[in-house]
């Protein structure tokens, strides 16, 4: 099994260079005392040491064995437990927490990358501890103050794991048709009955307890998504002093048996009048879940750059080694009886691909991630109303361009291979299976596709965007950034297109779906120009400092621009094709 060294050379690169983190970290008062550049190197590198030697070796026999359920618990594979505690002793899990909770409070920017660490090393393991992340944020934002001081603490430190409890078999995207219920009980706790299906982590043994985050209706709740609640669950009640108490009728009825990320329990979940408590206001859970749910979309996207490189570090490696016919421009390894394949021109557009997307979202996570801190931590109202808009606006990008492009890398990764491509030892394979749910779960990359293009540009008449690509357009006046021409046209095209969508829209109502997702991958890849033409800005003028490093940014810079980008010509004319072509056939026809 190939190891995974992160790339913290990259990371340093996005984090401090192009997007000049520690200068706003100083500006911001509540990060100022907690973070520096020297704080989040190191944080970068044990993170990086946890991630190599302690998680990514139990890649492979995680998948191999996976997680067993036997009579309502679940025993997660072999070395899982015992690097989980080893991982919590270092804070990981409340990384950027809420201090006065015992959180460490660092911000989104470095998060994001130690995320993507844990996905490229082990996309199970790192499941059970994202899905605790949310679940505090969630219940930071939202609940009780008695709520956060019972249940924050031991979350924080891993002791106790958080999950989510959303879908039924019968109500996935529309949660508005859940049938769970909540009884209101004299002590002011409710009654939770019902059944929720593919809960990550639902039922585990890496900790002593397990919160969950349940939404449910209450008997007199309006009908549809505005009479949804969320309630607190626990596994196991917790007593006055903390401690853990009694078992909670919650139990694991049974673990999926799935393409991937097998070691990761994915249960279905019966909560058979267990005691919960109100999060938030009744018939506002949607509003509390959703602060949740968009943390765990842009972690979800995030496994798509994590997956993407591992693939890239596997099959790079590959490509220098395994020796395959002549270069087309003759011999270059005069020693040996072939040139290794990475000399051959479809190799080298895989390779470069590869590169290319991974790095590029990579940046655009890094500044999604600032945005975060900004609406989070910024003194200034109106910087704090910009960044709120542009994290509403770029999260459904984020988790749906991320994972649909990640499984894109992890082909090309496994086609690099060829048929060893296919075979289980060499872990290309297990990288196309396990980030193939990225696309599917915590809202479908179509679901995306439709919020990005229905709520957050068509039904504010583009606003948001303009916010976006008025940032692009100030970049590119400077005189020595890089691709400006380029830059320019792409910000144009979308601006243009999302102002013919919003003209059709209000024309024919199949518009939007019959666009969205074509339009979400025409703005990642203008989001991605942005981020590339930033990067190349700093490596033209540090490329005499490091030429190897920065000469390779230049070059995978212009493969992006010349062989990536063009691709929304292409996007923008299918999308102008309009949608009466879906509406050819009859029902009987298909």
């Amino acid at each position: 099994m190939p190891d995974f060294n992160a790339p913290l050379r990259d990371m340093r690169f996005v984090l401090h260079e192009v997007l000049q983190a520690p200068a706003l970290w100083a500006r911001l008062p509540a990060l100022a005392e907690t973070v520096d550049a020297d704080t989040a190197d190191a944080v970068l590198e044990e993170a990086a040491k946890v991630t190599g030697q302690l998680i990514a070796p139990l890649n492979r026999n995680g998948d191999e064995e996976g997680a067993q359920w036997r009579a309502g618990e679940v025993r997660t594979p072999a070395g899982f437990k015992e690097a989980y505690a080893t991982y919590i002793q270092g804070g990981w899990v409340g990384l950027s927490g809420n201090p006065d909770q015992g959180g460490m409070g660092m911000p989104k920017m470095l998060a994001v990358q130690v995320e993507e660490m844990l996905y490229a090393a082990n996309s199970s393991f790192a499941l059970y501890s994202a899905l605790t992340s949310g679940a505090c944020l969630a219940i930071d934002a939202h609940a009780s103050e008695e709520l956060k001081n019972t249940y924050l603490p031991p979350l924080y430190e891993g002791r106790w794991a958080g999950s989510m409890c959303l879908t039924e078999a019968h109500a996935g995207t529309d949660l508005g048709l859940i049938r769970t219920r909540a009884e209101p009980q004299a002590d002011g706790s409710y009654a939770i009955s019902g059944s929720k299906i593919f809960i990550t982590g639902g039922e585990q043994d890496l900790t002593e307890n397990i919160i969950h985050l349940v939404l449910a209706k209450l008997p007199d709740a309006p009908a549809g998504p505005k009479g949804i609640s969320l309630f607190l669950v626990p596994k196991f009640l917790v007593n006055a002093d903390g401690s853990v108490g009694a078992r909670n009728p919650v139990h694991c009825g049974s673990i999926e048996h799935k393409m991937g990320i097998k070691a990761s329990a994915t249960c279905v979940m019966n909560f058979d009048g267990a005691h919960g408590w109100l999060v938030g206001e009744a018939n506002r859970g949607l509003t509390a879940m959703f602060t949740m749910m968009n943390y765990e979309r842009l972690s979800i996207g995030i496994q798509g750059i994590g997956c993407a490189e591992a693939s890239y570090q596997n099959a790079v490696s590959y490509a220098r080694e395994r020796a395959q016919s002549r270069s087309p421009s003759g011999p270059q390894a005069q020693d040996k009886l072939a040139d290794p394949i990475i000399v051959h021109p479809d190799v080298r557009r895989m390779l470069l691909s590869m590169k290319a997307m991974t790095e590029g979202g990579r940046a655009f996570a890094g500044y999604v991630g600032q945005q975060l801190d900004l609406a989070k931590f910024s003194d200034d109202a109106e910087e704090r109303a910009t960044a709120e808009a542009l994290v509403a606006l770029l999260t459904p990008v984020a988790k749906a361009f991320f994972t649909d492009t990640g499984l894109d890398s992890c082909i090309h990764g496994q086609q690099v291979f060829g048929g060893h491509g296919y075979i289980r030892e060499w872990g290309q394979e297990q990288l196309v299976r396990d980030v193939r749910i990225a696309q599917i779960y915590e809202g479908t990359n179509g679901i995306q596709a439709l919020d990005l293009l229905g709520r957050k540009v068509v039904a504010n008449g583009g606003a948001s965007l303009r916010v976006f690509t008025g940032a692009m357009r100030a970049f590119a006046s400077q005189p020595d950034a890089p691709y400006a021409r380029e830059l320019l046209d792409a910000a144009q095209r979308l601006e243009n297109l999302s102002q013919w969508l919003i003209e059709q829209s209000a024309r024919q109502p199949h518009e939007i779906g019959a666009a969205s997702v074509e339009y979400l991958h025409l703005f990642g890849y203008t989001a991605y120009a942005w981020m590339w033409a930033r990067m190349a800005q700093v490596a033209q003028r540090q490329l005499a400092t490091d030429e190897a490093f920065y000469g390779a940014k230049l070059a995978t810079a212009e493969f992006f621009f010349r062989r990536l980008l063009p691709r929304t010509l292409g996007l923008d004319a299918c999308i102008r094709a309009g949608s009466e072509s879906l509406y050819g056939l009859s029902e009987g026809q298909f």
